[in-house]
C-alpha cells in the first residue's frame, strides 16, 4: 500500500495521472461532441494516440520545477488552459461544427458584444466531466496549502525531465508519420482543419493554425499588384453576361434587402399542427411576381452571417477561418453594393440592425464597403424588448420607417432580421404559434421564431404598399446560413418526413439549402427557378436586374438569370454541390439517391475532376485576393475607391432632414412626397 501512496504521489505517478484524465476526456469529447469521420483500424488507432505526445509535453514542464507545491501549481494552470483550449472548441463546434481558429480568438470581442446567453444554449449535461478533475486538483491544492501538508516527493533531475520531453517530441514525430501515411499532405490541405484535430490533436491544430495565420499575415504585408493578374484572369473568363430579356428590369427601382436570419429553405411551405409557419413569405415565394429559387445554398464559414453579407455585398467569398468582417474588415478595400449602386445610379445606402454596431465589426465594414448610413441599437427604442441577438424584429421593422422615409430615392435599404436566431428564445406574448415536439428545444422553437419573423415581415409589406413605396421598389429576400445545425439535424429529420436512423452528411449538405426570391411589383413573368446557386451569386444577379452590368468587377459568382451562370456550388471547406451530384469529404453523391457513387463506374471522373479544380482555385483566389488585399491595386472604370472616413453614423436623421431641406421641392425622400409628414402612422400593428 506504501509503494501504491509513494508512485501515486510521485512527480511520475502525479504526471501520468494528470496526463491520463485529460486524455480520457479528449476522447470523450472526439467521441461525443466532434463529428471527425473516423474510418478504419489505423485512424481509430491514431485518433486514439493523438492527445499523448502534446498532453505529455505540455505537462512535463511539471518536472522542471524542484520544488513540489509549485510544480503542482504549474501543472494545475496548464491543465486548466489546456481544458479550457477544449472547452471552447466544444461549444465552438457546436454551433459552428468547426474548431477554433486564432482569427476567430482574435474577432470574438467584435462578435461577443452582440451575443447574450447563446453560449449558455449550446452547453450539454455531461460537460461537468470536462471539468471534474479540475475541481479534484483544485481541492488537492486547498488541502495541501490551508492544511500545510507535507508531501515527500523527490523531483526530477533535469537530464530525465529533459529525456521525458525528448521522448514526447518523438512520440509526436510518429504520430505525423502515421498520419501522413494514412493522410497524405495532411499538413497542406488548409480547407480541412478536421482532418489535423483527427491525426494530431487539438493542442497541435492550434499551434498549426498559429503558424499558418502569422505566414497569412506576412504575406499580406509583402503582397504587390502582382497577385492580382490571375484573380482577374479568373473571374473575367467566369464572367456570365445578363439575360437580355432581364436586364434592367428594375432599374431606378429602390432596392430592399430582406436578410432572414437563420432561416433554411425547408421551412417554405411547411406546416405545424395544419398552421403554415410562414404564409406570408410562401405567398410571395409562389408570386408570379417573384424570381424565386429552390436549389440555393448558403456558402457561409465561421462567419455565418458575416460571411453572407460579405458575399451579398462584394461578390466574394469569406475566409477559411474566422469572419472577414471582424479580421480583415477594417482595413480592407472594396467595392461592395452600396458604393457601386451609388456611383452607377445614385442610390443612397442604408442598413437597419437591432444590434449595437459592432457586432461583426459592422460600424466599421460598412464604412469601407461605402454605407452612408448604419441604423444600429443606439437608432431604436431603449425600452425595446430584446431577445438573444437583438430587439425583436417587429420593433425594429416597425420603427426603421421613421429612418427610412428621410432618404433619398431610390435607395438601397438592408434590413438584418436578429429574432430567429438560436437559441430560439420564445414566450407566449410574443409567439403564438406550436412548436415542434422533437424534444429539442433549439427545434421545437424554431418554427415559432420563424413564425413570428413571418408576421414581421407581412407587417412591414403593408406599411411599404400604404407608404406608396412598395410598387417602387425590387426586394430581394434571402436566408443567410443554417438555423437548424448539422448536430440537430437528426431531431429534425422526423418532422422532414424523414428516418433519423438513415440521416446522412448528404442530408445535411441539402439542409444548406436557404430561400432567395427577387420580388418585383409589377413584374409578371416570375416564377420558381430550378438552377443551382449560391450566394456568391447573389450580387452580380441583383445588379443586372437593375440594369448594372458587373463585368468590370472582381465577382466570384455569377448571375443566377444569366444562360451562362455556372452550377457549380462551392461550400466554404472545399465541398460542393452541382445539380447532378455532391462531393463530400471527397466522396461522391448521386442528388436523386442519396447515396455514395463510384465517379468511374458513374462516368464522372473528367467532371469531378474538373469541378474540384474549379472549386479549389475559386476558393483560393477568393482567400487570395481578401487576405492580400488586391483590391487596393485594381479600380474599375468609372468607380471611385471608397473614403471610408467621409462616413459617420452619429446624428443621422438630422443629417438626411438637412440633405431634404437643402433639395427643397427636389427631394425625393418619401417623407418630401408625403408632404413633409412621417408615414410611421401608416405602419400596421398586427399582421
Amino acid at each position: 500500500m506504501d509503494r501504491i501512496k509513494r508512485g501515486i504521489t510521485s512527480r511520475w505517478g502525479i504526471l501520468l495521472t494528470a496526463s491520463l484524465l485529460f486524455w480520457a476526456k479528449t476522447m470523450l469529447a472526439y467521441h461525443l461532441d466532434f463529428s471527425l469521420g473516423v474510418k478504419g483500424s489505423v485512424q481509430t488507432f491514431i485518433l486514439w494516440i493523438n492527445p499523448i505526445a502534446t498532453t505529455t509535453l505540455i505537462f512535463g514542464i511539471f518536472l522542471y520545477i524542484k520544488k513540489l507545491k509549485p510544480a503542482l501549481i504549474t501543472l494545475f494552470v496548464l491543465d486548466v488552459l489546456n481544458t479550457l483550449l477544449l472547452y471552447l472548441n466544444i461549444i465552438f463546434y457546436r454551433e459552428f461544427t468547426d474548431f477554433v481558429t486564432i482569427k476567430s480568438v482574435l474577432g470574438f470581442s467584435k462578435v461577443s458584444e452582440g451575443i447574450s446567453g447563446s453560449s449558455f444554449a449550446l452547453m450539454s449535461g455531461h460537460d461537468i466531466f470536462y471539468w471534474l478533475d479540475i475541481l479534484v486538483f483544485l481541492g488537492v491544492l486547498l488541502w495541501l496549502f490551508v492544511k500545510k501538508v507535507s508531501v515527500a516527493s523527490r523531483p526530477v533531475k533535469k537530464p530525465t525531465a529533459v529525456a521525458m520531453t525528448a521522448l514526447s517530441v518523438l512520440f509526436f514525430t510518429v504520430n505525423l508519420s502515421l498520419s501522413e501515411a494514412n493522410r497524405p499532405q495532411l499538413l497542406q490541405r488548409t480547407f480541412d482543419r478536421s482532418y489535423i484535430v483527427k491525426y494530431l490533436g487539438l493542442d497541435a491544430f492550434t499551434v498549426y493554425d498559429g503558424i499558418t495565420t502569422e505566414m497569412a499575415n506576412s504575406v499580406r504585408a509583402h503582397a504587390s499588384s502582382n497577385g492580382l493578374d490571375e484573380v482577374k484572369q479568373y473571374t473575367d473568363s467566369h464572367y456570365a453576361a445578363p439575360n437580355p430579356n432581364l436586364f434592367g428590369v428594375a432599374k431606378s427601382k429602390n432596392v430592399i434587402v430582406i436578410h432572414l436570419e437563420s432561416f433554411q429553405q425547408f421551412l417554405i411551405g411547411m406546416k405545424v399542427d395544419g398552421q403554415e409557419v410562414t404564409p406570408f413569405l410562401n405567398s410571395l415565394y409562389s408570386d408570379k411576381q417573384t424570381l424565386a429559387f429552390d436549389n440555393f445554398f448558403h456558402e457561409v464559414g465561421q462567419g455565418k452571417t458575416s460571411d453572407a453579407e460579405n458575399m451579398l455585398e462584394t461578390g466574394t467569398y469569406g475566409l477559411p477561418q474566422g469572419s472577414l468582417f471582424t479580421q480583415l474588415g477594417s482595413d480592407n478595400v472594396f467595392q461592395g453594393a452600396p458604393a457601386i449602386l451609388n456611383q452607377s445610379a445614385g442610390y443612397t445606402s442604408a442598413v437597419f440592425h437591432g444590434n449595437v454596431g459592432s457586432f461583426w465589426n459592422r460600424d466599421h465594414v460598412y464604412k469601407n464597403l461605402g454605407y452612408q448610413n448604419f441604423f444600429d441599437r443606439s437608432y431604436f427604442d431603449e425600452s425595446d424588448e430584446s431577445l438573444g441577438y437583438g430587439i425583436l424584429d417587429k420593433d425594429m421593422l416597425r420603427e426603421s420607417v421613421g429612418h427610412l422615409e428621410h432618404l433619398q430615392q431610390p435607395f438601397y435599404a438592408k434590413f438584418l432580421t436578429v429574432t430567429n436566431h438560436t437559441p430560439y428564445y420564445t414566450d407566449d406574448t410574443n409567439f403564438d404559434f406550436p412548436s415542434l415536439n422533437t424534444g429539442n428545444s433549439v427545434v421545437d422553437d424554431y418554427v415559432r421564431t420563424a413564425h413570428y419573423l413571418d408576421e414581421s415581415l407581412q407587417q412591414f409589406f403593408t406599411y411599404l404598399k400604404n407608404a406608396g413605396i412598395y410598387q417602387n421598389s425590387i426586394f430581394m429576400i434571402y436566408g443567410d446560413h443554417f438555423g437548424i445545425s448539422d448536430t440537430n439535424n437528426k431531431d429534425l429529420a422526423q418532422a422532414l418526413g424523414k428516418d433519423p436512423a438513415t440521416w446522412s452528411k448528404f442530408d445535411n449538405a441539402q439542409m444548406q439549402r436557404v430561400p432567395m426570391m427577387f420580388h418585383i411589383p409589377g413584374f409578371e413573368n416570375g416564377g420558381i427557378q430550378h438552377q443551382y446557386g449560391g450566394e456568391i451569386d447573389a450580387l452580380p444577379t441583383l445588379l443586372h436586374l437593375v440594369g448594372i452590368d458587373d463585368k468590370n468587377y472582381i465577382h466570384f459568382g455569377t448571375d443566377l438569370l444569366s444562360p451562362q451562370h455556372n452550377q457549380v456550388i462551392a461550400f466554404r471547406n472545399g465541398d460542393y454541390v452541382t445539380p447532378q451530384y455532391t462531393e463530400l469529404g471527397g466522396q461522391t453523391y448521386d442528388n436523386q439517391t442519396g447515396q455514395v457513387i463510384d465517379p468511374s463506374a458513374a462516368g464522372l471522373v473528367d467532371q469531378v475532376a474538373q469541378d474540384q479544380k474549379q472549386v479549389k482555385t475559386e476558393l483560393s483566389l477568393s482567400d487570395k485576393l481578401n487576405q492580400e488585399n488586391l483590391l487596393r491595386f485594381y479600380t474599375p472604370q468609372d468607380f471611385t475607391p471608397v473614403d471610408a472616413k467621409k462616413y459617420d453614423y452619429h446624428n443621422l436623421d438630422d443629417k438626411n432632414a438637412a440633405i431634404e431641406k437643402e433639395k427643397g421641392q427636389k427631394s425625393t425622400s418619401v417623407y418630401s412626397q408625403n408632404g413633409n409628414q412621417t408615414t410611421a402612422d401608416l405602419y400596421p400593428t398586427d399582421p
